[in-house]
């Protein structure tokens, strides 16, 4: 395939006319695409910002075969789905040619460092790494024995200003900007059930763990969040089990989760419940922008 073939759009449905047999033939790869692209769809474009999304794939037009898709809701980073060097760099050539900003990037590991290089020989600007993540797949759930005392429950309603004050605490706490309006994010999850409390006996919300909505046969696991001072009673764990216990018995053929491989306490907590690395990915930032 001509690497220089990518066709580059602002209409999400003509992109997942081209892309969407590609993303569903690599769920748990393509994880991420099929989540955001599904948002869009049921949310509308301007979900994470006031700038129009650009949609990409390398091959399609005209119905012929897709090797690899990209999508940028700004403001955040550009994600790509693995290519070659060589087809980073025909991507980063049509972005600047453009005059296309890019903030950052985000993609399996390789990629994303084929880029940066691309973009730094067609743009000098200047990269850093703000993080290093692996994509973790459930093998086989183990619960936690015992699990702390107290029990889980759906998210509701009434949770909404908990949900939104934790999810923005959760990012601020990872170091990323919040990709939208917290309350407006607490309203999607709730919504579809997408958030799961670990309450203690007295009925205190004490963690959360959320997931996103199942898509051709996958899920997410994400956020995870425990306030910090109620850390270290093994809440995170048996909130992120009983969310893949649920996920599982919707009979979800994938159950995934990003991790920062900075942490080894949130790395080594999803090992112990079953979780298995799959790919490791990379998030750049550009001139010193925050993401």
């Amino acid at each position: 395939m001509d690497p220089t073939d990518w066709q580059l759009t602002g209409d999400l449905d003509e992109f997942l006319s081209r892309a969407a047999a590609f993303l569903h033939s690599h769920p748990a790869l393509h994880t991420v695409p099929l989540t955001v692209a599904d948002a869009l769809r049921r949310r509308g474009l301007h979900i994470f910002g006031d700038e129009p999304p650009l949609f990409g794939t390398l091959g399609g037009l005209g119905g012929g075969p897709v090797r690899a898709a990209l999508f940028h809701t700004p403001p955040l980073p550009v994600h790509i789905t693995p290519v070659t060097d060589g087809e980073a760099d025909a991507l980063a050539a049509r972005l600047a040619d453009r005059g296309h900003p890019v903030p950052g990037v985000v993609a399996a590991r390789d990629t994303a460092a084929a880029f940066v290089r691309s973009w730094q020989r067609h743009t000098g600007a200047p990269a850093d790494l703000h993080q290093r993540q692996r994509l973790y797949r459930l093998a086989e759930l183990v619960m936690p024995a015992p699990p702390p005392q107290g029990r889980a429950r759906t998210a509701g309603p009434a949770d909404r200003e908990l949900v939104a004050r934790w999810y923005g605490e959760f990012m601020h706490a990872v170091g990323l900007r919040a990709n939208e309006d917290a309350g407006a994010w607490a309203d999607a999850r709730i919504s579809y059930g997408g958030i799961t409390l670990w309450e203690s006996p007295d009925g205190t919300p004490v963690s959360m763990a959320g997931v996103t909505r199942d898509i051709a046969g996958q899920t997410r696991v994400a956020p995870v969040y425990t306030p910090a001072h109620l850390r270290g009673h093994g809440y995170a764990g048996a909130v992120t089990a009983e969310v893949s216990r649920a996920a599982l018995e919707r009979s979800v053929g994938e159950v995934l989760l990003f991790t920062d491989l900075a942490n080894p306490t949130s790395n080594g907590l999803y090992q112990r419940i079953g979780y298995r690395g799959v790919a490791d990915f990379a998030v750049y930032g550009f001139g010193g922008r925050d993401l």
